[in-house]
């Protein structure tokens, strides 16, 4: 029924968004949630009496640990508590659920059919992509890169069309560019986020080789990273073998980089591959 108010159905699990830097940035709403709350469930429960310290918070809720290696083991204890009291759902930073403990909670409670709600707040992927200066009408969150095959993946990533945003660590993001310009393109257009929201905040845009170079010694505090999205595909057959050989350049294997531009285009994989093939021995 529209107007419904969550608590109509009794007590629910309250996802609460937290400042990622800049502690002003705590809603009125977050701020009356945590000065009410009876169990906080978080990513790290000293995080959380250091957030509600700083704000002035005196209340002490009961603290339940709720991370990365044992969300999936206590959702069901959660969503159980949940029937009798409500449960605040924080995270370190951010937006509980995103890249952050919160889904397989979410998701048992959804199949419990107990009810979830949402205290919106600060986003950095959102923050990231509006000060990027590349398309935000369509985008793609792919999260934190694999430590393992990184290559690879942005490889498999190389043709989407939307905007890409990763998040990246301060002393893997050079290696990560200098992947993401082997794989996209050394002119693909990249913004690299940095401690959004603090004193230090910045913003670097530039190609995706100047940026691996920028930061090929590392980088300080939280990173966000945004990628342009691919250049709408080729039809053309010359196009077609320029992309090809592109590809290969970026250490494709010709036959693979073939069947790429060829199921992008549309154009005849024969017709790619030889004529990269010729290109090559001319």
């Amino acid at each position: 029924m529209l107007g419904r108010s969550p608590r109509d159905n009794g007590r629910v699990i309250i996802l609460a968004a937290t400042p990622i830097g800049n502690l002003g940035d705590a809603s009125q709403r977050l701020r009356d949630a945590l000065a009410n709350a009876e169990v906080i469930a978080s990513e790290d429960t000293r995080t959380t009496v250091q957030l509600m310290r700083a704000l002035g918070i005196e209340n002490r809720p009961r603290l339940i640990p709720l991370h990365e290696h044992n969300e999936v083991e206590r959702a069901a204890e959660i969503v159980e508590l949940a029937r009798t009291t409500d449960v605040l759902v924080l995270s370190d930073a951010g937006m509980p659920a995103i890249s952050d403990p919160g889904f397989p909670l979410v998701a048992a409670a959804a199949t419990a059919e107990v009810t979830v709600t949402l205290l919106p707040g600060p986003s950095a992927v959102l923050m990231a992509l509006a000060l990027s200066g590349l398309p935000t009408d369509r985008f793609a969150f792919e999260g934190f890169l694999p430590r393992k095959g990184r290559l690879a993946a942005l490889r498999e990533l190389a043709a989407e069309r939307r905007t890409l945003v990763f998040f990246e660590s301060p002393h893997r993001i050079g290696d990560s560019l200098a992947d993401l310009a082997t794989a996209f393109g050394a002119d693909r257009r990249v913004a690299v986020c940095r401690e959004l929201t603090k004193l230090h905040e910045e913003i670097v845009r530039g190609t995706a080789s100047e940026l691996a170079s920028r930061f090929a010694e590392g980088a300080r505090g939280e990173i966000v990273i945004v990628v342009e999205g691919a250049a709408a595909p080729v039809s053309d057959l010359p196009t077609g073998i320029a992309r090809v050989l592109e590809l290969v350049a970026g250490g494709s294997r010709l036959k693979e980089a073939a069947a790429e531009v060829a199921e992008l285009t549309g154009l005849s994989r024969r017709d790619l591959y030889e004529g990269a093939l010729a290109a090559r021995r001319s």
